[in-house]
């Protein structure tokens, strides 16, 4: 049956009416054979003719084949359509091919399947992809086990970048086959990455039944997976899909399973930096830290025992007690050798690295505090006291300079140095201080001086030979607050020295103080410098003095050794005795674990002050927000006033200007008419009547000009000059009401931010437009008796006609005598009014703009501040929204530190068979 599938094919059914050994052509013995039945009653000629048709398609004659084809009607008809339809795909003609292809009924598996990978190629050929995607998938699912068929449908698939379909053949396959090789292609898709947008769920049941198959494998395929999802949205649901299949799994830590270890290991540590909240992890740490700990190989399994251990800290009874058991048994018993110093930094630096990121502040002084610590080569004594104790004569003496000429008010590290530096740091900055000059004046500060610590860096042998360095501090006056602000840096040094006043030693403040320090410190050693010794009288009542204290001292803390201690003693013996007592109290013996100790108290303290830092932010922002918003209000009514002030200021300056034109108006108003009426002395009884009017005209016109020039101008000049003096003064009065404003403004701000200053060049440009205005005026010629009146009009007319007879000059006379003493001159001096205001006018129209541009200034100011103001309230109303909303952006990270450091501490204890306390 095999061979007769092979056969139809392959196309060689013929070769079934062949002998091998005759040498006949084909063709003559099928044609002879089908002569032969032919002659039978019932012939049976389909066989012979599907034969023929396959000869006749071997030879390339599709169309004699397709005859041939066309006349089987037995078993044979299936497979005889499909010929035909490749005689057709042979013929180009691939529509017709299809046709054909498409047509077959047959239960025939294997010509199904055949037909299939034709089509499919022709719909490749025509470019119908989604046709042949569907061919190829139908071909597998009903035949997979058909020679090639899952070859062809992956190489496609992956030719077409199908990878949706070509990930599910190759599932599909390693499931069904069990072969290795199928998931060896999976890993190859995994590794491309283009399996990140399947769900994690997908893969779950292939990878149980790898794990069975191979181990490796299977661990090799898992780590690929794990590593395609980190950056995409599903990562946690692999999380949480992967260590559940591992929860069912049979997996015994002695298999070596190092990188799937190695795996857990960095995706916890990368989960628990701060960036996810701690609900986002609560549903699946637990089963990471559980599957962790059962694959852990020798190099992870004491922090993966310490991880379950902080995690079930955190949260009680979310790891199940045997795998606690498990990792407290563990961790006990077994040793691990790691750089301790550079892990607890690195935790250190991950807290500091994301405070700053959060606006929780840079830290610089838990940064500075760190270098100190991690300083093996020097040793720091901290120096501590009462006010007035002689801490400073000690400094100077050691230092061999005047350096201190008085308490400090800040924390002073003197180190040697080949160079001259001088340091202050504080939480927000590392800044290099000049000179001399400025460090005395960070000595002397009072205010904000506690924050701050200074870093002296200076040549010094006694520094560099003893390889210590020297912690001043401000001297202990008896408040609380201030003595935990000095002694909270205690933990930096490695021995306390303390100095005490030898005229009154050991009182009851400095008891107290003591006390305090022990409290705070209680593995650091104190040891005390009894000093001005040379203020006692006599040296056998200063031998007293230095013994009771000693005994005193020695009553209540036995290691302690006490050094004597005067300014007015010999230098050089005094750095001597003193070297020999540095010596004596300097303790080098596991100063590494005592350091790593100060680590971890300041990482603890730093997660406290952060936790603390959160509430003092949003009290912070609401006492912002209170405060601007109170501000605004009063930057609103700022606003308005001003508003007004230039309101008023407008009207009053405008108004005062009006009143000296109008004046002036009514001055030419009311002398001009005069003026011109008195110009009837001119009229004579010889006058020359015919041109009288024109010389009367011109004379008037001469008149009015100099009167304004010579009364008028004047008058108009000094009147400005007393009104641009008056606005000086209005001016002055709001600039010093503006000064007012903004003197209270700087300081509720705390700062000179505003500065109201007005525009006084708007009078020196008032000053230059009423010069040039009232400098010189040239009137244009006014037709005062060149009218068309009707009185000028026959009096003009009377003078030509009548002017010439003598007889009629005493009439004409009078007339014009008459006429220009009673004439009414009102349009004249409209005219003249109009030509003489002209740029007056101009100028008052610009001076409600000048006046907005005197106080444009303090305007922008003022509305550039209630923007601000306003959006500055905008910005911290919603940072405090954003940390009511989510008040575990700030708590989750901590806390998960938090966890980091336990984490830490129970791996210090490896091996040691103890316990943390917890």
């Amino acid at each position: 049956m095999m061979t007769l599938e092979k056969q139809l094919k392959e196309k060689t059914y013929f070769k079934m009416f062949i002998n091998e050994h005759e040498d006949i052509h084909p063709i003559q013995v099928l044609g002879e054979a089908f002569q032969e039945e032919a002659q039978k009653d019932v012939p049976d000629l389909s066989s012979i003719r599907f034969a023929q048709g396959e000869v006749y398609f071997q030879h390339k004659d599709y169309e004699a084949a397709i005859f041939k084809w066309e006349n089987i009607t037995d078993e044979l008809e299936p497979w005889a359509k499909k010929n035909t339809a490749d005689a057709y795909y042979q013929l180009g003609l691939l529509s017709t091919a299809e046709d054909f292809y498409t047509a077959i009924q047959s239960d025939d598996l294997t010509l199904n399947t055949e037909v299939a990978l034709h089509l499919f190629t022709l719909y490749i050929e025509r470019n119908k992809i989604d046709a042949a995607v569907s061919t190829i998938k139908k071909s597998v699912a009903s035949n997979p086990d058909y020679p090639n068929v899952t070859e062809i449908a992956r190489a496609f698939f992956e030719e077409q970048q199908d990878w949706t379909n070509a990930i599910e053949l190759a599932v599909n396959e390693a499931k069904r086959t069990e072969s290795v090789d199928w998931f060896d292609v999976l890993n190859t898709y995994v590794d491309k990455g283009v399996t990140k947008h399947q769900q994690p769920s997908y893969f779950s049941q292939a990878l149980i039944l790898l794990f069975n198959l191979d181990q490796k494998r299977f661990e090799q395929l898992i780590t690929s997976l794990w590593k395609s999802y980190q950056n995409e949205e599903s990562y946690f649901t692999w999380i949480t899909e992967i260590n559940h299949l591992l929860l069912n799994l049979d997996i015994d830590r002695g298999s070596n399973w190092t990188i799937l270890s190695q795996l857990h290991k960095e995706t916890y540590l990368s989960l628990i930096e701060g960036r996810y909240f701690i609900k986002m992890l609560q549903g699946f740490i637990p089963d990471l830290l559980t599957n962790w700990l059962r694959l852990a190989d020798p190099s992870t399994v004491v922090i993966s025992s310490a991880a379950v251990l902080s995690w079930n800290e955190l949260f009680p009874e979310s790891i199940s007690r045997s795998i606690v058991s498990e990792a407290e048994n563990l961790i006990s018993t077994t040793e691990l050798h790691f750089d301790e110093q550079d892990e607890c930094l690195s935790l250190l630096n991950s807290i500091l690295s994301w405070a700053e990121a959060h606006d929780m502040g840079k830290n610089n002084r838990v940064k500075w505090i760190v270098e100190q610590l991690s300083d093996f080569d020097t040793q720091h004594i901290f120096i501590a006291g009462l006010s007035g104790s002689g801490k400073s004569a000690f400094i100077n003496m050691v230092l061999g300079e005047e350096l201190q000429d008085g308490p400090t008010s800040s924390m002073v590290m003197f180190t040697d140095a080949e160079e001259e530096e001088i340091l202050e740091i504080t939480d927000k900055a590392f800044t290099i201080l000049p000179g001399f000059t400025d460090f005395q004046e960070r000595m002397d500060r009072r205010r904000n001086a506690l924050e701050s610590i200074i870093e002296f860096r200076h040549p010094n042998q006694f520094l560099q030979e003893n390889r210590i360095a020297f912690i001043d501090t401000p001297g202990l006056k008896g408040n609380q607050y201030e003595q935990f602000e000095v002694l909270r840096n205690l933990h930096v040094a490695d021995r306390i020295l303390f100095v005490l006043d030898a005229n009154s030693p050991f009182s009851e403040k400095e008891r107290k103080v003591l006390s305090q320090i022990q409290e705070l410190a209680p593995d650091i050693p104190i040891h005390f410098l009894l000093s001005k010794m040379d203020t006692i009288d006599n040296e056998q009542e200063a031998i007293q003095i230095f013994d009771e204290t000693s005994s005193l001292i020695h009553s209540l803390l036995p290691d302690a050794n006490v050094f004597a201690f005067s300014s007015q003693y010999d230098r050089k013996q005094q750095l001597q005795d003193l070297a020999k007592f540095i010596q004596s109290i300097k303790y080098t013996r596991n100063i590494e674990d005592k350091r790593l100790a100060k680590l971890l108290y300041f990482i603890r303290t730093t997660i406290s002050s952060l936790l603390q830092k959160r509430i003092e932010v949003e009290n912070q922002l609401v006492e912002s927000i209170r405060w601007n918003e109170e501000m605004l209000i009063k930057l609103n009514g700022a606003v308005n006033q001003l508003r007004d002030t230039e309101v008023q200021k407008t009207k009053a300056i405008v108004s005062s200007y009006r009143a000296i034109k109008e004046t002036i108006q009514q001055n030419i108003s009311a002398t001009v008419p005069k003026m011109l009426q008195d110009c009837s002395s001119l009229i004579k009884e010889d006058s020359n009547f015919s041109k009288i009017h024109l010389e009367l005209n011109e004379e008037m016109n001469r008149r009015i000009q100099e009167y304004l020039e010579q009364t008028v101008m004047p008058n108009f000049y000094l009147s400005f000059q007393e009104w641009i003096e008056t606005c000086h003064e209005e001016f002055n009065q709001s600039q010093e009401y503006l000064n007012e404003m903004g003197e209270g403004f700087n300081q509720m701000y705390g700062e000179e931010r505003l500065k109201l200053e007005c525009d006084f060049k708007v009078l020196d440009d008032w000053r230059r437009d009423t010069d040039r205005m009232t400098s010189r005026f040239q009137l244009e010629t006014v037709n005062i008796l060149l009218r068309r009146t009707p009185s000028q009009f026959l009096l003009k007319s009377a003078g030509k006609l009548l002017g010439a007879i003598s007889q009629n000059k005493a009439l004409l006379y009078n007339k014009y005598k008459s006429f220009v003493e009673n004439e009414d001159y009102s349009e004249a001096i409209t005219a003249i009014n109009q030509q003489f205001f002209q740029s007056f006018e101009l100028f008052e129209k610009s001076l409600e703009r000048d006046v907005t541009l005197f106080f444009k200034s303090p305007a922008i100011i003022l509305n550039g501040s209630v923007d601000e103001t306003r959006n500055e309230i905008q910005t911290n109303q919603e940072m405090l929204n954003k940390l009511n909303t989510n008040p575990e952006m700030f708590r989750d990270p901590l806390t998960l530190f938090e966890a980091r450091l336990r984490q830490f501490e129970w791996m210090t204890v490896a091996g040691k068979g103890m316990q943390t306390i917890y």
